[in-house]
């Protein structure tokens, strides 16, 4: 109902002369729904007007009288309770979402370009459940910000570069053997980092040996260039085949060797500016000012480091790129990392560095436990994807044994139940993984919200409004206007379902500026819950005009807006289960 707070606003306004922007900051939703809809507590003016909050509120009622949106202002106590004319509640949302123009879609953004840094796996590592969150957090909020006018550019910035791949060549060189790894190379690539990090634990003069021929790989060494090559080329394709199962694609792919030849250039400004000291033979930018370590930007050997790699890449996305924002969907733990970076960016005369900003996210445990490639406790996500998509496929078989496009529609399910889950909790949170309870039917899952969408499908094909098993973008139930006495027609249910559909778009755009797609996840759990009780207490097909017509409209409401949800999630919606 918060989308209605500034009709309502303008309506205490008018009748009583308060200022609408105090006015909108005391408007609340009542903890009590039979209280009312949208609620005025008086308490912070009393001061003001000198008089008893009870005494304010009273006054305030006394003082409204008809409009349209107003069906009542009552005086309880301190607050006033007002209830709205439901026909026109209803009636603004239908127009709402036929116009698309304040519900699912919106213009702040328009003409700014924001770089989404998301997904970026290391190469010769599996792709593995770690990577989930960024990707999907990461591809959700790329859906979001282009429904906010931006124009989106989502860059993979590929973990190809740095100390790691000097540990798996000297580890490939000591214990690898060239036909196995290239009959399975992640996953021998992968068990050779794992040795390595065994064996550097007895004999750390093996991380000397991995740094060396790191610097190797930055002057250019043919030999460990070619092995590094390989290493990027399968990588490539695993992580492409994991993409096309998630959905999720990319404007750009830059690794961070894209950046090897634009690193000296941003070290020379660094000293231009006077910002360089040396420290213990490294290259550092001292942050003390800020209370954080300083910023390392090259080591004593002359290496460079991740933080002279992500101030090329920031200024890359920034002037050639024209990106005015910049976000980082990257976990809690790199936190520093990027105030330093940032704040670097600052310290070189860089306003776009206010724009700057750490999309960060908790860890996924399994069993409770961190997954580590180091530790080789890792669980690759297209094990889990498949396991997933299984049950799923098992499950909807039993429900309709005659459904078409079965395997697609399985999949749908398995892969969106693994998404949903991760994207209904907030993304400052950990999540403890459960494939039992991410596949299941009911509960606050990902095929309870797809089951319900193909529920609302199901019913408008009956009604012959959808004649395929499709779900069309667009409402398929023609408008009506709000007739005489129609708010008698919108009994509890109906307006509890109103009321949910009404709050999607402040939900949208508070998904947005917040960065947090658990907003949308949650409210669409929310969606799905008042349609379900709607479905249930009030008879659509079998209802006399006009009321037919217009639950038959909210079915469709509902499906719309359960669609752009789960797609703006980057979650399929079939609409036949």
């Amino acid at each position: 109902m918060q989308r209605f707070f500034n009709p309502i606003a303008q309506v205490i306004h008018a009748q009583t002369g308060m200022d609408q922007t105090v006015i909108l900051s005391l408007l609340e939703i009542p903890p009590d729904r039979s209280m009312g809809d949208i609620a005025l507590p008086c308490f912070r003016l009393a001061k003001e007007w000198r008089k008893a909050p009870q005494q304010i509120a009273k006054e305030i009622a006394d003082q409204i009288g008809d409009n349209p949106w107003l069906a009542s202002a009552v005086a309880n106590g301190p607050y006033v309770n007002f209830m709205m004319h439901r026909a026109a509640v209803y009636h603004e949302v239908q127009q709402a979402f036929s116009t698309s123009a304040s519900i699912l879609q919106s213009s702040r953004g328009q003409g700014q370009t924001v770089a989404v840094d998301l997904s970026s796996p290391n190469i010769a590592k599996p792709f593995s459940m770690g990577h989930l969150r960024s990707t999907v957090i990461g591809t959700a909020l790329s859906n979001l910000l282009a429904t906010d006018g931006y124009t989106v550019l989502r860059i993979n910035h590929l973990g190809d570069w740095g100390t790691q791949f000097g540990k798996i060549i000297v580890a490939y060189r000591l214990w690898g053997d060239e036909n196995t790894v290239k009959q399975n190379p992640i996953a021998e690539l992968n068990a050779l980092y794992v040795r390595f990090h065994e064996e550097a634990n007895l004999h750390p003069e093996l991380n000397d040996q991995a740094r060396a021929v790191l610097k190797n790989l930055e002057d250019g060494d043919q030999e460990d260039l070619a092995l590094w090559r390989f290493m990027v080329d399968v990588s490539l394709a695993e992580f492409e085949r994991m993409y096309k199962i998630l959905g999720t694609s990319f404007t750009h792919q830059l690794g961070e060797s894209f950046y090897n030849d634009k690193m000296d250039a941003v070290v020379d400004e660094l000293r231009d500016k006077g910002l360089l000291i040396e420290s213990d033979g490294a290259q550092v930018v001292n942050l003390d000012a800020i209370n954080l370590p300083p910023c390392l930007i090259r080591r004593s050997d002359g290496a460079t480091l991740y933080a002279t790699r992500d101030l090329a890449a920031a200024l890359y996305r920034h002037t050639m790129l024209h990106a005015d924002k910049l976000y980082y969907v990257v976990g809690n733990e790199q936190k520093m990392h990027f105030q330093q970076l940032f704040h670097v960016l600052k310290l070189m005369g860089y306003p776009f560095a206010s724009a700057c900003f750490h999309i960060g996210f908790g860890m996924m445990r399994l069993d409770g436990r961190k997954m580590s490639t180091r530790k080789g406790q890792i669980v690759r996500l297209e094990e889990v994807l498949a396991e997933a998509t299984s049950r799923a496929k098992a499950i909807t078989q039993e429900k309709n044994p005659s459904l078409d496009n079965l395997d697609a529609i399985a999949q749908a399910i398995g892969v969106g139940a693994v998404i949903f889950n991760d994207l209904k909790t907030n993304r400052l949170h950990d999540i403890d993984f459960s494939l039992d309870k991410a596949v299941a039917f009911d509960g606050e899952t990902g095929p309870y919200v797809q089951y319900t969408h193909a529920r609302a499908c199901s019913v408008l094909r009956k009604a012959n409004f959808l004649q395929e098993k499709s779900s069309p973008a667009t409402l398929v139930v023609p408008l009506g206007t709000p007739a005489q006495g129609m708010d008698t027609l919108i009994d509890d249910p109906t307006w509890q379902l109103v009321k949910e559909l009404s709050m999607l778009g402040v939900i949208r755009e508070r998904a947005i500026d917040e960065a947090d797609p658990s907003l949308i996840a949650k409210h669409v759990l929310d969606i799905c819950q008042a349609f379900n009780h709607f479905y249930h207490d009030c008879p659509i097909l079998s209802a006399d005009e006009p009321l037919r017509t217009l639950r038959l409209s909210l079915v469709d409401l509902s499906r719309l807006a359960i669609r752009a949800c789960l797609d703006w999630l980057g979650v399929g919606y079939p609409a036949e289960i």
